[in-house]
């Protein structure tokens, strides 16, 4: 890994960034040092496309807070950079949500679209669990967040939806998430949340596997995987008691 300054003109921000094609950041806390002391923390880059360009893929608010500086009027402001070699993009983009999941707690929706493109990009669950210092458990439950619709995940960054019922939509087919929605978004309307929630999508019972007195192995009911309790639940109660 090679140290340079680069002049600002030379950088740009990365599409592998965690946070790229969002609105530029509040840069407020850390524009009084930057104007006096400048960028002392170097960002991390790789070569792109262009001749002695080089694009950002951690360090953003840094980058936005330099603008700020040359905007006032300095001149020649460069950045401290680490330069890494051209690899690829889910090194790069990994290596950008460590810097802001170190920085800042992020929601879990923005854990959930970066989880899920890493998990495009190659990356299995279990990689992303050490990588990130968590539990294989915990981040297949915020996988999870990608069986919702998106308007239930704005919903639920938004701190208009809590943690319960959206556990709970996790294990609701499509059908019943728009069913929900429609209920959630009618002003005259009750959507049921919590516990009432799981009792809704299951036909007003939620019987647990664990009280199976028969072997689930031979069940060939539908069976619905919580990954925020122990075991599961059958998605028919009406099948279960014939079973």
């Amino acid at each position: 890994m090679n140290y340079e300054h680069i002049p600002l003109a030379r950088l740009s921000i990365s599409k592998t960034n965690m946070r790229y094609g969002k609105k530029a950041p509040d840069v407020s806390r850390i524009l009084p040092s930057v104007r006096k002391r400048g960028v002392i923390i170097p960002l991390i880059v790789r070569p792109n496309c262009s001749p002695d360009h080089f694009e950002i893929m951690a360090g953003r608010r840094r980058y936005f807070a330099a603008l700020a500086v040359e905007a006032e009027g300095q001149e020649g402001v460069t950045l401290p950079c680490a330069i890494l070699a051209d690899g690829d993009d889910a090194d790069a983009f990994e290596l950008s949500m460590i810097e802001n999941c170190l920085r800042e707690n992020p929601d879990e929706v923005t854990q959930w679209e970066g989880y899920t493109r890493l998990v495009k990009e190659g990356r299995k669950p279990d990689d992303i669990a050490q990588t990130f210092g968590l539990t294989d458990l915990t981040v297949k439950r915020i996988l999870a967040l990608g069986n919702l619709l998106p308007r239930i995940r704005e919903a639920y960054r938004a701190e208009q939806i809590d943690v319960p019922t959206v556990r709970h939509l996790t294990l609701a087919t499509k059908a019943q998430q728009k069913a929900w929605l429609a209920l959630f978004e009618d002003v005259d309307g009750y959507a049921p949340r919590g516990n009432q929630l799981k009792a809704w999508l299951f036909g007003g019972a939620s019987i647990s596997t664990d009280v199976a007195l028969f072997d689930l192995a031979g069940y060939s009911g539908q069976i619905v995987t919580d990954l925020f309790e122990d075991g599961g639940f059958f998605g028919d109660a009406d099948a279960f008691w014939a079973a």
